[in-house]
C-alpha cells in the first residue's frame, strides 16, 4: 500500500505547544505539511508555532472542551492554509494519583472532559473537512485504555472511551475514503508525567504495580515521529514503547490475572489507603 503522502497536507494538532504534541508537529512540518497546533496559553502556542516554522505553523489558543472554539479553530485553519487534510487530538491532563472515593469530583470531571469529550469536540469540528479531503485522524488513547487504572480511574476511563471512539472512527470513515489511527503511550518524558507522576511522593510505590520491563520510558521525539509514521501508513493502531503491543494483544488474558493479584497483593493495598487518604487535599490537574 502506498504511504499517505504528507507532503501539501494542512494538520491540526491540539496540545501542540510542547510534548508529544509538538514533536508530532515538529514531524509532520519535516515532511512538508503545513501545521496548525492548538493549546491553553496563547503565548506559548504562539511561541511554539514560531520555533515550527515562519510560515507552515500557526499557534491558536482554545480549550478542547469548547466546542465552539474548536469550530473556530478548525475555520481559522481552512482560511489560512486552504482545508484540512489530518487532525491529531492530542491535548489531554491527568490529576494526582487518589482512589475515587478521594479524589475531588472537579478534578475528576475535568481530567473525563478534557481527555474524551475534548477528543470529541476536537474530531467533531474537523470531521467535515477529513471526509470531504479523504484525511486521517489520530486519537491519542494510552495503554491506561487496557490496564487497571487504580489511583487514575478517570484517566483510564478516558481513554478507553478514546479508543473505543477511534475504533468506531475508523470503520465509519473507511467507506468515505478517510481513516483514523488510535494511539496508545506507555510513558512518555512529558511534563504531564513529571507533575502528575515523578512530583508524587507515592510515585515509586504507584510505579512497583507495573513489571519493571514496562516502565521504560521514551522521549516525545519518538512519540511524535511513531504518530507521524502511523498517519502515513493509514494504521489503525500505533503503540510505544512496542513492548506494551504484546500486553494489548493478552489483555483478555492478561487483565483478570492482574486484576486478581492486585486485589490479593499487600503492597497493592497498602498503596490504595495512601491514595484513600488524600480525600480532602487539594487535587490540581495538570495544566
Amino acid at each position: 500500500m502506498a504511504l499517505y503522502d504528507l507532503n501539501g497536507k494542512v494538520a491540526l494538532v491540539t496540545g501542540g505547544a510542547r510534548g508529544i504534541g509538538f514533536a508530532t508537529a515538529k514531524a509532520l512540518i519535516e515532511r512538508g505539511a503545513s501545521v496548525v497546533i492548538s493549546d491553553l496559553d496563547e503565548a506559548t502556542v504562539t511561541a511554539s508555532a514560531a520555533q515550527l516554522h515562519d510560515t507552515r505553523a500557526l499557534g491558536l489558543a482554545a480549550d478542547v472542551t469548547d466546542r465552539a472554539a474548536m469550530q473556530r479553530v478548525v475555520a481559522t485553519a481552512v482560511e489560512r492554509f486552504g482545508g484540512l487534510d489530518v487532525v491529531v487530538a492530542n491535548a489531554g491532563i491527568a490529576s494526582r494519583g487518589a482512589t475515587f472515593r478521594a479524589m475531588s469530583t472537579e478534578s475528576f470531571e475535568r481530567v473525563i472532559d478534557v481527555n474524551l469529550m475534548g477528543v470529541v469536540r476536537t474530531v467533531d469540528a474537523a470531521l467535515p473537512q477529513i471526509v470531504a479531503r479523504r484525511g486521517h485522524v489520530v486519537v491519542i488513547a494510552s495503554v491506561y485504555a487496557f490496564v487497571n487504572g487504580l489511583g487514575a480511574s478517570p484517566y483510564a476511563m478516558a481513554k478507553a472511551g478514546v479508543e473505543q471512539f477511534g475504533r468506531a472512527l475508523r470503520a465509519e470513515l473507511t467507506p468515505h475514503g478517510a481513516s483514523a489511527s488510535v494511539a496508545y503511550f506507555g510513558f512518555i518524558d512529558t511534563a504531564m508525567v513529571h507533575q502528575a507522576l515523578d512530583q508524587d511522593p507515592l510515585s515509586d510505590a504507584l510505579m512497583n504495580v507495573v513489571p519493571k520491563p514496562l516502565r521504560k520510558r521514551l522521549p516525545p521525539q519518538l512519540a511524535g515521529e511513531a504518530i507521524v509514521a502511523g498517519i502515513q501508513k493509514r494504521a489503525p493502531r500505533i503503540i510505544r514503547p512496542k513492548r506494551w503491543t504484546a500486553v494489548s494483544l493478552l489483555r483478555g488474558v492478561l487483565n483478570p490475572l492482574t486484576d486478581r493479584f492486585m486485589e490479593q497483593d499487600t503492597a497493592t493495598a497498602a498503596l490504595v489507603r495512601s491514595f484513600d487518604e488524600r480525600a480532602g487535599e487539594e487535587q490540581p490537574t495538570t495544566a
